[in-house]
């Protein structure tokens, strides 16, 4: 079986590595161009072109596939294309191209979840749960028909990209269990339950902007839900900070109260239910830390004691 495979961060390298292991024939990888990252602008391959040229598969990174890709995926006569996290939308004459059709690997439990972002929004929303959906790509976005499931729980505490990584290996499992059953002709498949649906945009900085009024629970989850990036982030009497890991505490004031910064027990603040303490927060020009380690050398100012750095 020929395949192609499209995917392009570490999440989609996991199920390009799955395929290689399991000896299938990966005759090209469609990825994203290169990019700048971090302050320093050096260009970086993203994660699946590495691992391909690794293993001598032709790598081809079209600005849109659409358009300049065609012939060159046409050429490559594939049997069955694979994508995870590629980034770039199919059209309909690129879906017509493989015999077998175009398997997707997505992170949620289809039909909830439909989006580029969907371990984001799930920690975001408090879920218990989540999974993969391996599932036949049509012209809709995440809108094709279920193949296989696989389900897990969000831990407590769980980053999204704690999880992603997790759910990156299960996928992988899950489409070699996809792609041997529809070799034998007898993989599972059922159009999506419309009535079920849900679908969340693009991540983008300003959902990272706290909001202290929200309840506790919400506002930590939103802290993990967008941890890596792009990242939950408040006024603070230090300056903007970056918060990375944080839990639900006793305790009440005003939302946004600073209600303990000690370099012994910590950094709360009150939200609009309930306390908030910060486990990793990072502050400008810095790198993440505990508050306890942050607060040794950058007392709270005097007079300051909200996250908008009035009194």
């Amino acid at each position: 079986m020929r395949i192609v495979f499209m995917g392009t961060p570490d999440y989609a390298a996991a199920s390009l590595q799955a395929l290689l292991d399991a000896g299938y024939e990966v005759v090209g990888v469609f990825t994203q161009p290169d990019k700048p990252k971090g302050r320093s602008g050096k260009v970086i391959a993203p994660p699946v072109k590495t691992l391909a040229q690794q293993h001598g598969i032709p790598v081809y990174q079209p600005r849109r596939i659409r358009g300049e890709g065609v012939e060159t995926l046409r050429a490559l006569a594939p049997d069955l294309c694979v994508t995870a996290a590629f980034g770039q939308i199919l059209s309909q004459e690129i879906l017509d191209i493989p015999r077998l059709g175009t398997v997707n690997v997505h992170a949620s439990l289809l039909p909830g979840y439909r989006g580029s972002s969907p371990v984001h929004w799930a920690i975001i929303n408090g879920e218990s749960k989540t999974g993969i959906t391996t599932m036949m790509t049509d012209a809709g976005i995440d809108t094709g028909d279920i193949l296989l499931q696989a389900e897990t729980r969000i831990l407590p505490g769980e980053t999204a990209g704690e999880l992603i990584q997790r759910l990156a290996a299960i996928g992988a499992e899950l489409l070699i269990d996809t792609v041997k059953a529809m070799e034998k002709g007898n993989c599972p498949r059922a159009p999506q339950d419309e009535s079920q649906m849900s679908y969340y945009p693009l991540l983008t900085r300003e959902l990272g902007r706290i909001d202290w009024r929200a309840p506790a629970r919400e506002i930590v989850n939103r802290i993990h839900g967008l941890n890596p990036w792009p990242s939950a982030f408040s006024a603070s009497p230090w300056g903007q900070l970056k918060l990375h890991r944080a839990e639900e505490t006793a305790g009440s004031g005003m939302p946004g109260e600073i209600l303990l910064a000690s370099p012994k027990e910590g950094l709360v603040i009150a939200g609009g239910e309930g306390a908030v303490r910060i486990i990793s927060m990072q502050a400008p020009g810095g790198k993440a830390m505990a508050p306890e380690d942050f607060l040794r050398g950058h007392p709270l100012p005097a007079g300051a004691g909200h996250m908008n750095g009035e009194a």
